[in-house]
Order: structure tokens, then C-alpha cells, then sequence
């Protein structure tokens, strides 16, 4: 089932029919909210009919709570009362979630074939009614408004469990069957007492998992977003040299670097040293520095907006006429070099990747000098953006297909629903835990890939992934199927 997340999720299907085990198979026991249970809470056992009017009260409180909170809700409970779905939808509609409803459609002989062999036994006369009642309902849900239906088959709710997916071997060209290249970026460096070990497992990490690159950021204090200020987070050029030792097919560059940190003939002196010693496999992430406490704390200048960006553009124009062929004198538009003596010489083009989302001026330097541009994976940011950077396309003549799109996307992945919960409550602090996963685009593997699809028809070549978990290797590798 493909169903929306966070939404109202009502199991509609007559006693034995497999709605609890459905429940239990595809949602976390903490989403799903069943009458039965609370008859059990408040009464003898789950059949004790007579707290039925009191687990109801109860249901219906607790519906209306998850729902005010915006997280998923599996109601389990016999489903067959119109009143109640109507009334559970309108909860739906005012909470502003998506309503599903899901009919559990096992066959009639198969229904009382395991009513028979349940411990309490639903009497036969009972059961007739609720399979007669069922049989309309599926026309009633299709007049209620529902935002989805969904029929199940006895297959799909005892479907075995998936077995783990092995990791995958890398495709030749390391672009997924999405058509993307997925790079992974590390962000936090909890390395314990043998960084260098923990830097090389994470990169071997990433090539066995199919990745096609691995990032950096640079950054001279962690920043508040992803670790606290004393965290390392080291230097990231350092960092890629020792990573280009190792035997991978892993493209290697930062994400990005801040043109203030350094003047930039250094910085192209160490992507063109990082080409050459890895086979042309480096890239540039380069922006205009946003973060003025680091530069403080270094002693480096931090210039108003407008100096910064003159700077973004003078540093990718010094970048390209010393990587160039030659020694003879350089004139550009910001830059006048006497020579442009640098070896060594990159081994072929490297890649420039403008970061920063300024919409008169970075996307506009993105657009004149860019290979690539990175912006957010925020589908309504990035259609923003994206119409922005087209004018600027637009005005200066140069064809969109001529300029790539990258998004740096930081969600939270986990291998399944607990999983994925367990990490946003581990990392959402203060955060309602409905608007953190959803502003972390939260989920499976899978889930994220389905996202993802929406990338690519926007035109997105790359993403560049980094989750809050990854700790070791395994972390990475449980990352595999991203780059399928």
C-alpha cells in the first residue's frame, strides 16, 4: 500500500477478516488504535462487551489527540458504521490530514474458517451480518469523500516480510535506476579515538553501497544544525586527500566551500592537486560564506553580502584561468592574473558547483559561471527557485539542460516505521514530532526514492544525501538502496 504519512488511516472488514494483523504488519503498535485493546484496558479482556461504550469514548479522544497533533492514526475497529466513518473523516478534515480508508476484502469462507479457530468465537449469526454489511460498504465509502480507498487481499495482508536487501553492486555509470547521481555528504565526524580508521571506513562504506560520490562541508566550527560547536568537523581538503588513497570510484569534493576561507588559486591549486591524484574524479562546491561567528574566530574578514558575492564571482573566474591550458597572462571581467602557471594541470574539466540561494545575485552567478547549482530539496522551495534561476537563464541565453541541478537533502531514514520514529524522537528535541518528520521528509528507504521521483521530473540531476545517523558504516551501507 502506498498511503499518505501522516494521514487518518480507518480499517474497514468483519471479525477474522485480518485487519489487526494488517495493522500490526505495516504500521507502529503506537499509530494504530484498537477497540479491542481498550475493552481489554478497561474492561476483562478485548471481549468484554460490556466496556464497548467506554472503550469508544475512549477511541474517540484518543483519535481526536493524534490527529490535533498531526500524526498517523490506524483506527481498528470493525469499520462497518457509517456514522462513525463519517464522523472520524470530519476529524480528518479539520485536522487538515489525508483520510484512507482500507477494506480488508478476504473471502467470506475464509473469514469463518478463522473466526472458527479463534479462542473467543464470534457467533455465526453475527459474523452473517457483519459480511452482509460489509458487502455495501464498499459503495457507501466511494459517496463519503475519502481521499483514498484501498481494497486488500488476503495476499497482500499476510504477505511474508521482505527479506534484508543485499548490497547492491554498484551500477557502472553510479547513477541510480532513478537516473540520478547520488552523492553521500558527511557532516558529523563522530570518529572516537581513531579518526583517520572512521573517515576511510565511511568512504569505503559509500563505494560499496553504490554511491557515486562522497562530500565534505567546510566549515571551520560545526554548525548549530548539524552537531554542537566543539563536535570536529575537520578540515575538508586534508580530509579528501586522505580518502583519494583509498580504491574507489568515488568522486570527491567539498559542499561547499566558503570563498572567504581562502583565497581562491588555493583553493583551485587543491582541487586541481585532488583531480590529478584520483583520476579526475574531484568537484568544487563553492559559495559566499554565511556564517560570520566562525570567521570571527579565525580572524578572517566577513564582507557585507554585496562584497561576498563579488568575491563568489572573481574566486570561480580565478578557478577556471588557472585550471586552463597555458601560462600566458589572464583579463577576465574581476581578475587579472600575470600567469596562469599552475601544475598540476586538472586531468580534464572540474565540475563547479555554485551553492547559496540569494535569488538576484548567487542564482545569477549559478546561471553565468555555474557547471551545477545547488539548491534545497523542498519541493515548493525548489519550484521557487528553480522559476528564478530559469529567468536568469533566460537573460543571459544559456539553455537549462546546459546547467545542473543538484539538492542537498537531509532527511531522516530508518529500515522500517519503528525505526524511522524512533529516530525522529530521538533527534526532533522540542520539535512536534509530526512537523519534524515532516520537515525532515522522514521514512523508508523507499519512501524517500518515491520522493526523490519527484525530483527528477523537475529536472534534478543530483542529490547529495546526508542523514543526522550516520555514525558508522553500517549506517551508510543501510543507505544502499538510494543509490539503486
Amino acid at each position: 500500500m502506498r498511503l499518505p504519512d501522516p494521514a487518518l488511516v480507518v480499517l474497514v472488514g468483519p471479525a477474522g477478516s485480518g485487519k489487526s494483523h494488517l495493522a500490526a504488519r505495516h504500521f507502529r503498535r503506537h499509530e494504530i488504535v484498537s477497540s479491542d485493546e481498550l475493552r481489554s484496558v478497561l474492561g476483562s479482556g478485548e471481549h468484554d462487551l460490556g466496556a464497548t461504550d467506554e472503550a469508544f469514548e475512549l477511541l474517540e479522544r484518543i483519535v481526536a489527540g493524534r490527529l490535533s497533533r498531526g500524526l498517523t492514526t490506524v483506527i481498528d475497529t470493525l469499520g462497518l458504521d457509517a456514522h462513525k466513518r463519517r464522523a472520524w473523516l470530519a476529524a480528518a478534515r479539520r485536522a487538515g490530514l489525508p483520510a484512507v480508508v482500507v477494506l480488508v476484502d478476504t473471502p467470506p469462507g475464509e473469514t469463518r474458517r478463522r473466526n472458527a479457530d479463534r479462542a473467543y468465537v464470534v457467533p455465526a449469526p453475527a459474523l452473517t451480518g457483519q459480511l452482509q454489511r460489509f458487502g455495501r460498504v464498499r459503495a457507501e465509502v466511494a459517496e463519503e469523500g475519502w481521499d483514498h480507498v484501498h481494497v486488500v487481499t488476503p495476499e497482500l495482508a499476510e504477505a511474508a516480510p521482505a527479506a534484508p536487501a543485499a548490497v547492491p553492486t554498484p551500477h557502472h555509470d553510479r547513477r541510480s535506476s532513478q537516473g540520478l547521481t547520488v552523492m553521500l555528504q558527511l557532516s558529523r565526524f563522530p570518529w572516537g579515538e581513531d579518526p583517520g580508521a572512521w573517515v576511510r571506513s565511511m568512504a569505503l562504506a559509500a563505494d560499496q553501497a553504490g554511491f557515486a560520490g562522497l562530500a565534505v562541508m567546510d566549515h571551520l566550527i560545526q554548525i548549530p544544525q548539524v552537531d554542537r560547536a566543539w563536535a570536529p568537523i575537520p578540515e575538508p581538503w586534508v580530509t579528501l586527500g586522505l580518502v583519494a588513497g583509498l580504491d574507489t570510484r568515488l568522486r570527491l569534493g567539498t559542499l561547499v566551500t566558503p570563498v572567504t576561507f581562502r583565497p581562491p588559486g588555493i583553493t583551485a591549486k587543491a582541487a586541481a592537486t585532488l583531480h590529478a591524484l584520483t583520476g579526475g574524479r574531484a568537484f568544487v562546491g563553492v559559495g559566499a560564506g554565511w556564517w560570520d561567528r566562525e570567521h570571527a574566530a579565525y580572524g578572517l574578514p566577513f564582507p557585507p553580502p554585496r562584497e561576498r558575492l563579488d568575491s563568489l564571482e572573481g574566486a570561480i573566474e580565478t578557478m577556471r584561468a588557472l585550471w586552463a591550458p597555458g601560462t600566458k597572462a589572464y583579463a577576465g571581467e574581476r581578475v587579472s592574473l600575470p600567469e596562469t602557471t599552475s601544475y598540476p594541470r586538472p586531468d580534464g574539466p572540474i565540475p563547479v558547483i555554485v551553492g547559496g540561494n540569494g535569488e538576484r545575485r548567487a542564482l545569477a552567478i549559478a546561471a553565468r559561471l555555474g557547471d551545477a547549482c545547488n539548491l534545497p530539496s523542498d519541493v515548493e522551495r525548489l519550484d521557487h527557485k528553480l522559476a528564478v534561476l530559469n529567468e536568469h537563464l533566460d537573460r543571459i541565453g544559456r539553455a537549462r539542460h546546459d546547467l545542473e541541478i543538484t539538492v542537498l537533502d537531509l532527511p531522516v531514514v530508518g529500515r522500517d516505521r519503528e525505526e524511522v520514529w524512533a529516530r525522529v524522537e530521538q533527534h526532533r528535541g522540542r520539535t512536534p514530532a509530526a512537523a519534524y518528520a515532516a520537515r525532515k521528509h522522514a521514512g523508508t528507504v523507499a519512501q524517500q526514492r518515491d520522493r526523490w521521483a519527484g525530483l527528477v521530473e523537475r529536472g534534478v540531476g543530483t542529490v547529495f544525501v546526508s542523514t543526522p545517523d550516520l555514525d558508522g558504516p553500517e549506517d551508510v551501507l543501510a543507505l544502499s538502496g538510494l543509490a539503486l
